[in-house]
């Protein structure tokens, strides 16, 4: 195809690439590397123990500058291969995790695990299952379900128009298998306890426990100094998964799929959304509106405390009180 005739063609896409990449090889075999988007530089895993790896993603919201790099990659190695969990936000993505774990082994990758079915979380499973056909990709059935009827092509889209075509070349790849609360993945050395307590930051939140290891990936439930997108999601349901997951694993490092691993990201996200929350039942209570909600919020110590330090704030503090007040409003009925 002539250079015309491609410009041509990339401006009738009109960065919405909505062509799945087979079907537009087969018929444009010779655009392949067009449609590709650009390599991602390589973020070195970072150790969480002797067997788990994060490749840490700054903060940011999908652009051209991070193409997508948003959210974390987190890895571990067992006696039966690697398991990955969130593969990343494209296939770009996918494969410069799958270059960080081959600096630190040559062990096949045995499964990838999707904690929810936001797409930054879950795209890259198109660099694993081309890496190998048959990887088995574990979610909760609500998320495979999610992506299969909407929520993949709906991130495909939105990622390739929020980062320039920077993520063109990836495929919806959804999940091929469905945990549920108590299931096991035994990996030999490794077994891994998929938890799962209702409505968190999506419907379909898992978290996933290293047996015997007191690490806990807990995808977005809880982020790191990041305020977490809520609008499918639930403060009350929040606060009934730490409660479960303190229990069920006290004293755990709490690995998020934003932000740094730590012991205290549960503590530090609770205090937040409590100070949120609770402003908003104070306004429901007074029958003041969800401003009020916004207003009581800003001045509750707890909020303060966080906000200078938390990414987002500023942008996403009016939806959050907004978000707070219809739960609220919602459960005092």
């Amino acid at each position: 195809m002539r250079s015309a005739t491609r410009r041509r063609f990339l401006k009738a896409m009109g960065g919405f690439a909505i062509l799945p990449l087979p079907y537009a090889s087969q018929v444009f075999a010779e655009e392949q590397m067009v449609l590709a988007g650009p390599k991602v530089p390589d973020i070195a895993a970072t150790p969480l123990s002797s067997k788990v790896y994060c490749v840490i993603s700054p903060w940011g919201f999908p652009s051209a500058e991070n193409q997508g790099m948003m959210s974390n990659v987190t890895f571990v190695t067992t006696q039966k291969g690697v398991v990955v969990i969130d593969s990343g936000a494209s296939k770009q993505i996918g494969e410069m995790a799958l270059r960080q774990i081959r600096k630190i082994t040559d062990a096949p990758v045995v499964a990838v695990i999707n904690t929810h079915y936001h797409g930054d979380h879950w795209l890259g499973n198109h660099a694993f299952v081309e890496s190998n056909p048959d990887v088995p990709i574990y979610a909760h059935e609500k998320t495979a379900s999610a992506i299969k009827t909407g929520q993949g092509q709906f991130w495909s889209h939105l990622m390739e128009r929020a980062t320039g075509n920077a993520t063109l070349g990836t495929v919806v790849t959804p999940p091929n298998k469905t945990v549920s609360h108590g299931d096991v993945l035994d990996f030999g050395d490794t077994k891994i306890k998929v938890h799962f307590y209702g409505t968190a930051h999506t419907p379909s939140d898992i978290s996933l426990e290293l047996v015997g290891e007191n690490i806990v990936h807990v995808g977005d439930v809880a982020m790191d100094r990041r305020i977490a997108f809520m609008d499918d999601g639930s403060f009350r349901g929040t606060f009934k998964n730490y409660d479960a997951l303190e229990a069920a694993v006290p004293d755990a490092l709490w690995v998020p799929a934003h932000g740094q691993p730590g012991k205290q990201v549960l503590v530090r996200n609770r205090e937040l959304f409590e100070g949120i929350y609770q402003s908003a039942e104070r306004a429901v209570k007074e029958f003041a509106g969800p401003n009020a909600a916004k207003e009581y919020a800003l001045s509750d110590p707890r909020v303060q405390k966080y906000a200078k330090q938390t990414k987002g704030f500023d942008e996403n503090i009016g939806k959050y009180a907004s978000l707070a007040y219809l739960e609220a409003e919602s459960a005092s009925f």
